[in-house]
């Protein structure tokens, strides 16, 4: 007799990391070269970590042998306090900050400490996946609200308020956002906030690219403004400070933290069950924050990240069948293709023709919940000559399909 997984799985999905992806190894092991841009990873790019970051993490390694505390060493969570505290954001201390290995873990535990069987939590459509899993595997129920291209992938405040019932606990933003790339106007913000409010549900905020933005747009801190309601702020150093391998983030709770506390409570316990995470990241946290913030020119007008972001835009303004907003903030693009030249197209199937035929690996638009098929996301990271690369094998395929 064959031995079940979890009928929890059966819901969960993460092409990122998916069939795409193993495939992409299989070529890459026969010898194929794969340009792949389905995951934003900048070490792969020749992003560095600041050595500031590293030096830190050496210079405590003797300090680094033991467990530390459950929620985390001070200095990292203080680091996170004072940064929240210049922001503007009141009422928080070390004590409403963990560290995890990475946000991903952070986001588990939240999850794992809130719902019960059968809670609804309000996610945006398109999401990052995670997301998604995370609520199922913990016995809640992914609940979309949509970002549509019509609203530059902003959230649908009408629909979302109307998504509201008496199984809702939780509504997720994620902001500057991943995949779309939008970053959410203060206005949309306080609208999210009130439907919160009035409903006594509690913020996740996921923020990992808060300062991922480019000129001429505006992050607003989620907990600036919903000083009334529970808000759960997400980030860590993965994305804005190049050190995805080092399994660092964090979540900071502020807002109405009496009312949290039953789920802080938890979350401590959880977070005891599995010890403590990565002690040698953590001690990179305080440097990271409290130091020049290396990210700011990444963005700026001829920065990498800032050239990468103007010659995809160019790129697609030319083609005959591609189209996208063009992001705001963080290290993507989410791409659409015209369905009226190609009715019917499948982004599933787009992606593994592109794998096969051009060796460029990709993250259909699917992945990330959303009912459309014809949307793709790349990674802004690589250097702009692979760019050009890219487009020219998408465009390649995509005359090849029209004949």
């Amino acid at each position: 007799m064959t031995i079940k997984s979890s009928k929890l799985i059966q819901n969960v999905r993460y092409e990122i990391r998916g069939t795409l992806a193993k495939r992409a190894h299989e070529l890459e092991l026969k010898g194929y070269e794969i340009i792949s841009l389905n995951i934003g990873n900048p070490g792969l790019y020749g992003f560095r970590t600041p050595e500031s970051m590293r030096l830190a993490m050496i210079e405590n390694l003797e300090s680094s042998e033991a467990y530390c505390g459950q929620k985390g060493i001070f200095p990292a969570r203080e680091a996170v306090v004072m940064q929240q505290q210049e922001r503007g954001i009141k009422g928080i201390n070390a004590e409403h900050v963990f560290i995890g290995n990475g946000v991903s873990e952070l986001i588990d535990l939240t999850l794992r400490a809130l719902l019960n069987p059968g809670d609804e939590v309000l996610i945006p459509s398109p999401d990052y996946p995670l997301w998604s899993a995370a609520t199922s595997l913990n016995g809640g129920k992914p609940v979309y609200y949509p970002c549509p291209k019509e609203l530059n992938h902003h959230p649908d405040i009408n629909i979302l308020a109307s998504l509201v019932n008496k199984n809702t606990r939780a509504i997720v933003l994620i902001n500057p956002n991943n995949p779309t790339g939008a970053v959410y106007s203060k206005e949309t913000l306080l609208a999210v906030a009130e439907i919160a409010r009035k409903n006594n549900l509690i913020i996740l905020s996921d923020e990992i690219y808060d300062q991922m933005v480019y000129p001429g747009e505006s992050f607003v801190p989620m907990a600036t403004i919903c000083q009334d309601v529970l808000c759960a702020t997400f980030s860590g150093l993965s994305k804005v400070y190049r050190a995805c391998g080092y399994r660092v983030g964090w979540v900071s709770f502020s807002g109405e933290i009496i009312k949290g506390k039953g789920l802080l409570d938890s979350m401590d316990l959880l977070a005891a069950l599995r010890l403590c995470s990565n002690v040698p990241g953590q001690w990179a946290v305080q440097t990271a924050l409290g130091g020049s913030q290396s990210i700011k020119k990444l963005c700026s007008t001829n920065g990498r990240l800032f050239n990468t972001r103007k010659v995809i835009t160019n790129l697609v303004n030319k083609s005959e069948y591609l189209n996208y907003i063009e992001p705001s903030g963080a290290m993507y693009a989410y791409i659409s293709i015209d369905e009226r030249a190609f009715p019917g197209i499948d982004d599933q199937d787009f992606a593994l023709r592109l794998l096969e035929d051009e060796h460029v690996l990709i993250a259909p638009g699917s992945s990330f919940n959303v009912p459309d098929k014809n949307y793709f996301r790349i990674t802004l990271l690589p250097e702009e000559d692979i760019i050009y690369r890219v487009f020219k094998k998408i465009n390649k395929l995509l005359n090849k399909m029209l004949s």
